[in-house]
């Protein structure tokens, strides 16, 4: 009984897990194709908005959140 309890604990777990691990390199991703992108100065400024609010949103505990606007500054840059 235990045992199954702890499994579904992990698999229930396990996605948020996975959003929270992705983040980072969601983030990496973004610094490294800022400084070189063939954006307007608008979707620059955008694009460092969406980022950082990726990142508290991480910091907050809301990876879903940070995901998507973290994938929305993707979208902007190309990637």
């Amino acid at each position: 009984m235990l045992r199954t309890t702890a499994l579904t604990m992990f698999l229930a777990l396990a996605p948020a897990a996975a959003f929270a691990h992705m983040c980072p390199g969601l983030m990496e991703e973004i610094d490294a194709a800022l400084p070189t992108a063939d954006i307007t100065d608008d979707q620059r400024a955008e694009v460092t908005e969406l980022r950082e609010e990726g990142a508290e949103l991480h910091e907050a505990g809301d990876h879903d959140g940070s995901v998507a606007a973290l994938n929305e500054a993707r979208e902007i840059l190309g990637l």
